[in-house]
């Protein structure tokens, strides 16, 4: 999640509803100017128990946090604690209970994508294995309940741990036992934005099939394939789902504009504090009745900050993010970004995408969405194929587009190859969920230990 800055004289008051288009419009850019920006978090743990550490424990999260500055990476506090860090390859920062997330720069081809995400991985483990710390490439937490893990020192974190109860049952669980691969990407218009964002949403369910990678929980099957997916449906239902007015006619910048107002607001931050405002209205905000902070009106990081707090299957910021995917490893962080950057930054990819989904109802889409993480790639399309082979087809869009961007490396090879991965699970028919429980049912033996020698990075 996003770690918070001190704001400055140049971050403006909101004084019309222009303002609060400004962040989209701004990210319009040239198909030049386009970039690749990678996210990916893994869990961290302690090699002689596999115990979640803590925050301030002697070779804990802070000490991995300060290793990482003999590569470059420079420390941001919060509250005389170091929570992130900064550096040309992104930022570092921490999920609520110490998963480790690299935001990753935005690049301008693949190539540079995989190669920032081996470096980062290199400097962790290296840090890592001399403090005795090794990192898991899963979607949820296999073994640990709520209360084994930790709580990271950030004051959103500590809104948000108090709010999720009120509105779902399983935002603990988000928050606290669960990873992600994602990937930020740009678009050129609203018009752009628009079939990006309606191509994202109807094909997120083929990517969380393809990365389903959770099917532990508190060291037994729990019935899912990406049991971090099914969390999603009861977290809070004002910030997340699907968001079927993306594919009404004329959507574009207004009606998401109109959808992140209604968002209900977590926080604010003021003189280095995040000051509770969970559950109040950016609107009421914007008139100056709020009642956490009476009197005051919005600047824009205030609104920067609310945008990031709505969670939907893909999310407008300045740029699209595609959110669907478990946490996995090392070659499914290059191939979520070849997935979306095959199918959306190629006009020809782009329609083609398209022309799979358009004819597709809202309660389709829906209820594709809602059968996946059980049943993976076996789930039936609204078509009445199963997603499988919709893959194939959607891999080879993806392929061709990769290949039309035509972007080498220093042997000459395209983009094309990091999606091979994808490409085996789809021939294989098996979600990598689904080869995790063969081995727990199999050579496991039932004991779901065994995946940290299997799964870590």
């Amino acid at each position: 999640m996003t770690t918070r800055t001190e704001t400055t004289k140049a971050d403006p008051p909101i004084e019309r509803r222009e303002d609060l288009l400004s962040p989209f419009v701004k990210g319009e850019k040239p198909v030049e100017a386009w970039r690749i920006g990678t996210e990916h978090e893994k869990f961290v743990y302690r090699k002689d128990d596999h115990r979640a550490p803590s925050y301030d424990e002697p070779g804990g999260i802070r000490d991995l946090l300060m290793g990482l500055t003999e590569f470059g990476w420079t420390p941001v506090e919060e509250g005389g604690k170091v929570i992130a860090l900064a550096g040309p390859d992104g930022a570092v920062s921490l999920e609520p209970a110490g998963q480790f997330e690299l935001s990753g720069a935005p690049l301008e081809h693949l190539h540079q994508s995989c190669a920032e995400a081996g470096r980062h991985l290199r400097q962790v483990k290296a840090i890592g294995d001399r403090l005795g710390l090794g990192f898991l490439g899963l979607g949820m937490w296999p073994d640990k309940a709520r209360a084994d893990l930790p709580r990271m020192p950030k004051g959103r974190y500590a809104i948000m741990l108090s709010h999720m109860p009120r509105v779902g049952n399983l935002g603990l669980d988000m928050m606290l036992r669960t990873c992600t691969i994602q990937v930020n990407l740009d678009y050129s218009s609203e018009a752009d934005m628009a079939q990006k964002f309606r191509v994202g949403l109807a094909l997120q369910p083929l990517a969380t099939a393809l990365f389903a990678n959770s099917p532990f929980t508190e060291g037994k099957p729990n019935g899912f394939l990406s049991f971090r997916s099914h969390i999603w449906s009861d977290t809070d239902p004002h910030r997340t789902g699907m968001l079927p007015f993306v594919f009404e006619e004329g959507f574009g910048y207004e009606r998401y504009l109109d959808y992140a107002l209604d968002v209900p607001m977590y926080f604010v931050y003021r003189d280095g504090k995040y000051i509770d405002a969970a559950g109040l209205s950016f609107r009421d905000f914007m008139e100056g009745k709020l009642s956490a902070l009476p009197g005051e009106k919005p600047r824009l990081s205030d609104w920067v900050d609310h945008l990031s707090t709505a969670f939907p299957e893909v999310r407008l910021k300045s740029f699209l993010e595609m959110r669907g995917a478990d946490g996995g490893p090392w070659s499914k962080i290059c191939a979520l970004p070849a997935l979306w950057v095959g199918l959306l930054y190629d006009q020809s990819a782009l329609d083609a995408a398209w022309d799979e989904v358009k004819h597709w109802s809202l309660d389709e889409r829906q209820r594709l969405r809602d059968e996946v993480p059980k049943l993976g790639l076996a789930a039936r399309t609204p078509s009445g194929e199963n997603l499988r082979d919709l893959g194939e087809r959607v891999l080879a869009i993806a392929d061709a587009g990769l290949k039309a961007r035509n972007r080498l490396n220093s042997i000459g090879e395209n983009e094309s190859g990091f999606l091979d991965p994808l490409r085996e699970i789809v021939a294989r028919g098996k979600t990598p969920a689904e080869m995790l429980l063969d081995r727990y049912h199999g050579e496991w033996g039932g004991d779901v230990s065994h995946v940290y020698d299997e799964m870590s990075f």
